[in-house]
């Protein structure tokens, strides 16, 4: 089976409010088939300092029955290093959703380098609050340019 790529992100909250608007958004890509949803955990750090790990599959916890037709294809690959490692990274008395993804929209594009003798070498992400200043730079320099002229 060919993977796409796979790539995680980690949500901050001060307050978590999980109504199913985030299961919502995720749910329209996996519908088009953009990508997959091969893991997901909420982390949350009391004000002690104190970590819990949720799996977003707890059928117990309501808050995350949204997610429940997203993750019937997952694949708990986080490992618990991993988790430590997010749990690090958050502030006390605050959560975070960390999910894995899976892009399968990359399948066939791998597929075809492959069979063209092509590896790929890199990959990177911009995140959109770059996208978002460089767009109004660009902006702001081309009116500039079409004022000048």
């Amino acid at each position: 089976m060919t993977l796409g790529a796979l790539e995680y992100i980690v949500v901050g909250f001060d307050h978590p409010d999980f109504k199913g608007a985030i299961a919502d958004e995720i749910g329209r890509v996996i519908d088009a088939g953009i990508v997959r949803l091969v893991d997901a955990v909420v982390v949350r750090k009391d004000a002690a300092g104190d970590v819990a790990i949720v799996e977003v599959d707890n059928k117990e916890d309501p808050h995350f029955a949204a997610f429940e037709p997203l993750i019937k294809d997952a694949i708990a690959l986080f490992t618990p290093e991993d988790l430590a490692l997010f749990a690090q990274g958050i502030p006390k008395d605050t959560a975070a959703l960390v999910l894995l993804f899976e892009h399968r929209w990359m399948e066939r594009i791998k597929d075809a380098m492959a069979d063209a003798g092509g590896v790929l070498l890199s990959r990177a992400m911009i995140d959109p609050e770059t996208v978002e200043a460089l767009s109004k730079d660009l902006e702001a320099e081309l009116s500039g340019a079409t004022s000048v002229a």
